[in-house]
């Protein structure tokens, strides 16, 4: 530059001259750490009801005189008036009136991993009524029934009929009756179980 720097000029006390102001923080507030903050205390009145400091397995229907492990008038840690460790009135760890394991008078339910199938030895025949002959109705009956330590079927009844109306009920009954089967077994013994056959009517 040809001229010398201009020199500084001091602010003036002029009406227009306007002062500069300081710029406001933007930064957030710092905040109190979390174990610092007051941790509000909540009271509670603790009361206990009922049964609440006293529970004892059982049976539902457990005379309320009986307050044992047994929870009924039987024996040993079971529940109602058997023996054993079961629920009822038989004996071993079983429910109902059976013995061992089983439910409903020793019957057993198939789907243990130690009860074995029983295995049919001989099949019975369903015999055509007259009036479903000339019908000519077809289909299948389920039955439920019990095989016996016997390889015999027992409480059968029916659980699903196609056409009640020609008597064909009570043919799968009787069918039914005349299979025989070798027993389920159980730990080598032979054990009553509950299946259920399919019987077909079929015209040929």
């Amino acid at each position: 530059m040809s001229q010398p720097p201009r020199r500084v000029e001091l602010p003036g006390h002029d009406v227009r001259t306007v002062p500069a102001a300081k710029p406001k923080s933007i930064e957030p507030p710092a905040r109190v750490p979390a174990d610092r903050e007051p941790i509000p205390q909540v009271i509670m009145p603790v009361q206990t009801m009922a049964l609440g400091t006293e529970i004892l397995p059982g049976a539902i229907d457990a005379p309320p005189a009986a307050p044992t492990l047994s929870q009924g008038t039987g024996k040993d840690s079971g529940a109602g008036t058997g023996v054993g460790s079961g629920d009822g009135p038989g004996r071993g760890p079983g429910f109902g009136d059976g013995r061992d394991g089983g439910m409903d008078g020793g019957v057993y339910h198939l789907g243990s991993g130690d009860i074995t199938m029983p295995v049919e030895l001989r099949k019975g025949i369903a015999q055509y009524t007259t009036e479903a002959m000339r019908a000519r109705a077809q289909g299948a009956i389920v039955v439920a029934c019990v095989v016996q330590t016997t390889g015999v079927c027992t409480n059968i009844r029916v659980m699903r009929s196609f056409n009640p109306t020609f008597g064909l009920d009570q043919e799968a009954i009787k069918a039914a009756a005349r299979w025989r089967f070798r027993p389920a077994m159980r730990r080598g013994q032979p054990v009553p179980v509950l299946v259920t056959m399919e019987i077909a009517f079929a015209l040929r």
